[in-house]
């Protein structure tokens, strides 16, 4: 029996319903390529617009980004200078303003996470001028190498004028070289030798 025969021996309510599904079949046919075309559009313009937010996000960053290199950058030329044994070099800088350190005690290196370390030393200074106290200090603050004063104690004496005690420690801190650099230099001293003492 051929499709026509089954059809002409279908009730009319049944044709219509045919009828109706094959209209209905037609229409969404018509309409899922443009619908799916719609679709595919609309992702790609969602897309393109979280692309040009993102390259307008940056652009609106750079300045930012900029002064965090630069900022890295200089971090990196101070690392770069090691400081020397602090006993010997604070002796040095105190000598410039005629400050004598009577006392001096090198304390063990702390290691901060993976890639610094600190080494720090204790110094006493006696009956000392506040003007040669304050160059001292200045002396360290400004010696281009990666050091700081983590503690500080001064003390006034009763009975001279212009006399103080100082109680000082001072911390240097070292980077530890990249294990690729390394690598490549082998006769690189490393920090704690006793030449060349590689420090940040």
């Amino acid at each position: 029996m051929s499709l026509r025969e089954r059809f002409e021996r279908l009730e009319d309510r049944e044709k219509k319903l045919l009828g109706i599904l094959g209209i209905v079949a037609v229409v969404g046919g018509v309409l899922i390529v443009p619908l799916g075309v719609a679709a595919a559009l609309h992702s790609e313009r969602t897309a393109n617009q979280e692309l040009r937010d993102a390259i307008l996000a940056l652009d609106t960053a750079k300045p930012e980004i900029d002064a965090a290199r630069v900022q890295q950058k200089a971090i990196e030329a101070r690392y770069a200078n090691p400081a020397p044994p602090l006993a010997a070099y604070l002796s040095k800088l105190a000598a410039e303003v005629e400050i004598e350190i009577p006392e001096s005690q090198d304390r063990q290196a702390v290691p901060h996470g993976k890639r610094y370390e600190e080494r720090s030393t204790k110094i006493t200074i006696r009956k000392t001028g506040m003007l040669k106290i304050a160059k001292f200090m200045e002396k360290i603050a400004q010696s281009g190498h990666p050091v700081s004063i983590t503690q500080l104690s001064i003390r006034k004496r009763s009975v001279e004028p212009d006399s103080y005690d100082v109680d000082m420690i001072v911390s240097a801190y070292d980077r530890k070289a990249d294990k690729a650099k390394a690598e490549k230099k082998p006769g690189t001293p490393k920090p704690g030798d006793s030449a060349g003492e590689v420090q940040r």
